[in-house]
């Protein structure tokens, strides 16, 4: 059977501690063609260990930055440099399942596709079965509501569908000039992923893990600054605008920029309260219109997620990220669907999180 051909695009900063067991991990799958690793100007042995693991095998790579432009700038700089017709993303301290790009290649009729993930705490990752998700799982399609519905976060999910890492047709990306917008260091996966959906990218989503994630205290973007937040709420509203007037894609898109707004309120808050005191952090709650009840909603969720917060279950060792979506949310209603899996018996296998140049 002919494989289809992927480059792996790797960005990393400062990431020799992980590094090795990322690229381990793409280089054992199938279609891998080659790894890109785009180091976006590390201080530590990272380019020493791409050396290494390049001399190990010809089909790593090196692109090395003389400065550091953060995590879109670096896999942009991999996609432009890659050979091969299918991309697919790897965080530098993540990994792939094994047979995790077969599954997804041999999935019909996609631009791009995407599977569950495992997040798992780093002293577990070792442990890992892959194993156990050696269940039976069908993949259906992904609107851009459902995608933009799934980065809500609500009371009964986390709104973590940014998280998702798809594999995209490099053909599709360069026919309608796609790639990660530079000036973003948050969010920049929704803003890619939701401007391939208005483009009209056919986007498959399998309920299957093939990607496990290390969760490690304050890995994800629980406290970004303010600035970072205005400029991912105004990129999605450029998203919602292009958006069809009265269509669920720009409700929900506007929806989630509304969220993205409240949460850069709440930021600046903090930051008023930290040069100020509390006196001018009121201020400036009680100077914009409806941002009162919004920031003390955050405050709450934030005391209740310290005790809560990127929980890994203890009895087995992770949590998956469509597991916590919430129903109705990850998928589009119509369209074809496709099976993956096998059927021995095995366990039931949760957006936007900081990425290279954290």
């Amino acid at each position: 059977m002919t494989h289809p051909s992927f480059s792996i695009i790797i960005a990393v900063y400062n990431g020799e501690a992980t590094l090795a067991r990322a690229v381990t991990s793409a280089l054992h799958q199938p279609q891998t063609a080659e790894v890109i690793v785009v180091d976006d100007a590390s201080t530590d042995g990272t380019r020493d260990l791409v050396a290494k693991l390049a001399a190990d095998d010809p089909r790593v790579r090196l692109i090395a930055l003389d400065t550091n432009g953060g995590p879109a700038r670096a896999r942009n700089r991999g996609i432009d440099a890659a050979h091969s017709p299918w991309i697919a993303l790897l965080d530098a301290d993540d990994f792939f399942l094994p047979d995790r790009l077969s599954r997804l290649a041999h999935l019909p009729d996609h631009d791009m596709a995407a599977d569950d993930i495992a997040f798992v705490s780093d002293d577990q990752a070792d442990r890992l079965d892959p194993h156990i998700f050696d269940v039976p799982a069908t993949a259906t399609p992904l609107d851009t509501a459902g995608f933009a519905i799934g980065n809500i976060t609500g009371r009964r999910r986390r709104g973590e569908m940014g998280f998702l890492k798809p594999v995209m047709s490099r053909a599709f990306l360069d026919r309608h000039g796609l790639r990660y917008d530079e000036t973003l260091r948050l969010g920049e996966d929704v803003d890619l992923y939701l401007r391939a959906l208005l483009a009209g990218a056919r986007f498959m989503l399998l309920p299957r893990v093939g990607y496990a994630a290390i969760v490690r205290p304050g890995s994800l973007s629980a406290a970004h600054g303010a600035a970072d937040l205005a400029a991912l709420h105004d990129a999605l509203m450029r998203n919602a605008q292009s958006a069809p007037e009265g269509a669920p894609a720009r409700a929900a898109i506007s929806t989630l920029a509304a969220q993205v707004r409240q949460r850069r309120d709440h930021r600046l808050f903090l930051d008023h309260k930290a040069a100020g005191g509390f006196l001018a952090a009121l201020r400036f709650a009680f100077s914009g219109r409806g941002r009162v009840g919004p920031i003390a909603r955050d405050i709450l969720r934030d005391k209740l997620q310290v005790r809560q917060a990127d929980v890994i279950p203890r009895d087995v060792g992770f949590r998956t990220l469509l597991g916590d979506q919430g129903a109705g949310v990850t998928a589009s209603s119509g369209g074809n669907t496709a099976t993956s899996g096998s059927t021995s018996p095995g366990k039931r296998s949760t957006a936007i999180r900081r990425a290279p140049g954290k």
